[in-house]
């Protein structure tokens, strides 16, 4: 028979003083006196049969029962933790603050987000879109973020978006005054345009596609995809486009893609948190509906 659930205040001062080693500092931790926070824990030792530290003339440390329950208790205290201000936050309406990048947001978000507000009107959306900032401290700060790479990072959850295929584009007005541009060798007669930061740029697209021994000029480097692709756009030069990207650009005639070669990439976009949000949090919903579009665009091959 399973032993009756131990009240929260006896978790939480065991979980303090397990922490400490010290039952003085624990109940300064919690606003209580020693005297409650040593009952608390002599409860919960009574209440479970077991001895959960081993009393010191200098202190306390855990005994083996206590080492091993201590680590659920944690979890156990977070998840409420995080829970409760998810769902019920305190100190007002709480935004759901999001980073992703200028051009993600423009050619990708942007189109489909009538449908999210659509759906949950009354979650309350912040965008930051900052570049060349430090990805730990910007995960302190914000609840998810939209990330281009390999998804390979540690210490975050991250679920895949997009599935990019490489492929050049241009304006159609760079096409109709030329130099002509049919074939992947005529890409070195123009102006090549290059995005700092990118892994998979025009290097990796004119090598695997020409071979070792290309020649490519100096072009124009850019430190935003967003300014690449208005330049192209405008007929300066020939971008290296992420498909996720620039279909829409395609369909409204503002690109073209003169090349029938497209390269696979590694590097696609994804949504990253520091920890997976609460299931019913503002966050989970954004979450999950960026994941239901990516998913069901992939499978109708949009």
């Amino acid at each position: 028979m399973s032993k009756k659930l131990p009240p929260l205040n006896w978790l939480r001062s065991f979980e303090a003083a397990a922490r400490h080693l010290n039952f003085t500092q624990a109940a300064e931790e919690l606003c209580v006196t020693q005297a409650a926070v040593s009952k608390h824990v002599k409860n919960l030792e009574h209440q479970l049969d077991v001895e959960l530290f081993v009393r010191l003339p200098s202190g306390l440390r855990l005994s083996s029962a206590g080492a091993a329950y201590l680590p659920s208790v944690r979890d156990a205290i977070d998840d409420l933790i995080a829970a409760t201000d998810a769902l019920f936050s305190f100190s007002g309406h709480k935004s759901l603050h999001i980073h992703a990048s200028l051009i993600f947001f423009r050619a990708w978000l942007a189109p489909r987000l009538h449908t999210f507000m659509r759906l949950q009107p009354e979650v309350d959306l912040r965008f930051t879109s900052s570049i060349w900032v430090d990805e730990h401290e910007m995960l302190e700060n914000i609840d998810l973020e939209i990330r281009y790479g390999d998804g390979n990072w540690p210490n975050v959850f991250a679920d895949r978006l997009t599935w990019d295929r490489l492929l050049p584009v241009c304006s159609p007005t760079l096409l109709e005054r030329g130099p002509t541009l049919s074939t992947p060798e005529d890409l070195l007669q123009h102006t090549l345009l290059h995005v700092a930061g990118y892994e998979h740029g025009w290097h990796y697209w004119l090598h695997h596609v020409l071979g070792d021994e290309v020649n490519i000029g100096p072009g124009i480097q850019f430190d935003t995809l967003i300014a690449a692709l208005g330049l192209a756009e405008q007929g300066v030069g020939i971008a290296l486009g992420r498909s996720s990207l620039v279909s829409g650009m395609i369909e409204q005639g503002r690109l073209c893609a003169p090349l029938s070669e497209q390269m696979p990439t590694d590097e696609s976009f994804y949504v990253v948190c520091a920890q997976r949000p609460h299931p019913g949090s503002d966050a989970a919903k954004f979450r999950d509906w960026l994941i239901a579009v990516a998913q069901a665009e992939r499978q109708t091959g949009e």
